[in-house]
């Protein structure tokens, strides 16, 4: 490394020491490790280019050995010492980040843990820096480690203090551990970064592969955005891609390195990926269309039985008879069921014995059900529910439902169907 000058960023406890190479790139000193950065890009799945980098701290000592970053931090005495070095990384990777001429995209940036709770005390180290390098603050993404923080009064403030100053605020590794839902509720992150465990446990159980959307939306509507990490394999990218997820990162996009890769050939690899999923995936989703196309029918034309007058009892027979089909209900305009279940006769009443207190649902209120209210919203429509657990039966099914008109108000006729990993239930 040809080393030309020490450049020093704005601190108000310490001058950061850095050097510049003459290709360009800047690179940090602390005790007696070289810092450098690394940036893994962030794709954009409906956009199919680069929309962000993750800046990747790369220490070595003076042998040239690589040392990995968490051992770098534990090398810090104090917190003035992890102070030091948590801003030396930043303006490295802000420096380096720069120089590599990318106008229009998000740097996403780490925080060491107790560095970010500390700055809801409002230290202005990174906005005086930022004004310094005439870097807008819009363009850079926070990350805050979701396991990482206890103390969640100063995780607030912290939170608070980036945001005013117009940050973005990601959560990381969440999905990791113990996760849960609070911190979304209270921190409102503008983007939820989903731990590899995640996409990897996706993979290899199809039940948690169908999950992934139903946690996307929810994430979706608590208002953040989805980034799933760890992305290795194409399989692995066209699950994100049928979760619904926004950004994508991983060794199967591109990995760290110090220069970004041609934007051409992520064009390639996104319309390689595109044509996978309308081959792969799509036809998938119509499988499962067509194995569900035969309740959906029938459920129609008991529904049409039932508005002229033909019993219930009689008017599913035609839905009972199919071999994946459970049970037939009605519920009134409110959900509450107001027929019993009408079974399959070749279908146990309830699989497993241990659940006979639910085996009875009459009176039951199903109002909260999304095949209710989906019903009700658009009347004469059938809805498919994806695979979910019966309170009724203890087993995964699937409910066909269609909102009708019985002596002039709206009723809501639901049919249940048996469902594996594999499609429908036929016994």
């Amino acid at each position: 490394m040809n080393q030309q000058s020490t450049l020093h960023a704005p601190s108000p406890e310490a001058v950061l020491s850095m050097t510049r190479s003459e290709s360009g790139r800047t690179f940090g000193s602390f005790q007696d490790l070289t810092l450098s950065s690394h940036f893994q890009p962030i794709y954009s799945l409906a956009h199919s280019r680069r929309v962000g980098c993750e800046a990747l701290l790369r220490p070595f000592d003076t042998a040239g050995a690589a040392v990995a970053p968490l051992a770098a931090f534990r090398r810090s005495r104090d917190f003035a010492d992890l102070q030091l070095l948590d801003r030396l990384a930043r303006t490295v990777h802000l420096q380096n980040f720069i120089s590599l001429g990318e106008s229009d995209s998000w740097l996403f940036l780490n925080v060491n843990a107790e560095v970010f709770l500390e700055s809801g005390s409002g230290e202005d180290f990174f906005p005086r820096l930022l004004d310094t390098l005439e870097f807008p603050s819009h363009r850079v993404v926070i990350e805050v480690l979701e396991q990482g923080m206890t103390d969640e009064i100063r995780l607030r403030e912290a939170v608070r203090y980036f945001r005013e100053r117009g940050f973005l605020i990601a959560l990381d590794d969440f999905g990791a551990g113990h996760s849960n839902f609070d911190r979304i509720w209270t921190l409102q992150p503008d983007i939820v970064k989903l731990d590899r465990s995640m996409i990897t446990q996706a993979g290899g159980n199809a039940r948690i592969r169908r999950m992934m959307p139903v946690m996307v939306s929810l994430l979706h509507e608590a208002g953040s955005m989805v980034l799933m990490e760890g992305i290795e394999t194409a399989s692995e990218a066209l699950i994100a891609m049928d979760a619904d997820a926004d950004f994508v990162q991983g060794y199967f996009f591109a990995r760290p390195q110090e220069k970004l890769p041609d934007r051409r050939a992520a064009r390639v690899l996104f319309d390689n990926l595109w044509q996978d999923f309308r081959e792969v995936t799509l036809p998938e989703v119509n499988t499962v269309r067509h194995e569900i196309a035969p309740y959906r029918n029938a459920i129609g034309y008991t529904a049409s039985l039932l508005e002229s007058g033909i019993p219930l009892e009689h008017a599913a027979s035609g839905f009972l008879e199919l071999p994946g089909s459970e049970r037939c209900y009605l519920l009134d305009k409110d959900g509450r069921q107001i027929s019993e279940n009408m079974v399959n006769p070749k279908h146990p009443h309830v699989a497993d014995k241990r659940y006979l207190p639910l085996a009875d649902a009459s009176g039951a209120n199903w109002s909260r059900r999304f095949y209710f209210r989906r019903a009700l919203d658009h009347p004469g429509r059938v809805q498919v529910t994806r695979p979910y657990l019966s309170v009724a039966g203890a087993n995964q099914c699937i409910t066909v439902s269609i909102g009708i008109l019985l002596n002039a108000e709206l009723h809501v006729l639901c049919g249940d169907v048996g469902w594996r990993d594999r499609g429908v239930v036929r016994r």
